[in-house]
């Protein structure tokens, strides 16, 4: 079974993205900003991590650095509803630093499943 890091200051989102997975049979663990997420990340070894862009403590660009340095090989979704702020489009800079998928807010759970599911090449 692959584990799937979620990271999201969004309860509700953070839920449905659990509730989501868990369908699928993927084992979920959840932070709700990118310091814990980075703490989960060393220490339950996710196969996947799906973050959120604009979050409190540590934001989700800086979030993909850091496990790009400790795991450069991560595999990452990067989720936002944010956009653009002046002319940064934050999910095009997410693909840039090395996120494999990106997925705008609000998202369609068959679309975040087919990302998962390219992701970790097929499984589910």
């Amino acid at each position: 079974m692959s584990k799937i890091l979620v990271i999201d200051d969004d309860p509700m989102v953070r839920k449905a993205i659990e509730r989501i997975l868990d369908r699928k049979g993927y084992d979920v663990v959840m932070a709700d900003d990118g310091r814990r997420g980075l703490k989960l990340f060393e220490s339950e070894q996710p196969d996947l991590v799906i973050t959120d862009i604009i979050m409190p403590e540590r934001e989700g660009i800086e979030t993909i650095r850091a496990i790009h340095k400790i795991r450069p090989g991560a595999k990452i979704i990067a989720i936002s509803g944010g956009g653009r702020v002046g002319n940064v489009d934050f999910l095009t800079l997410a693909a840039k630093l090395g996120a494999r998928e990106i997925i705008a807010k609000p998202f369609d759970p068959l679309e975040l499943t087919r990302s998962v599911s390219r992701c970790l090449g097929g499984a589910t």
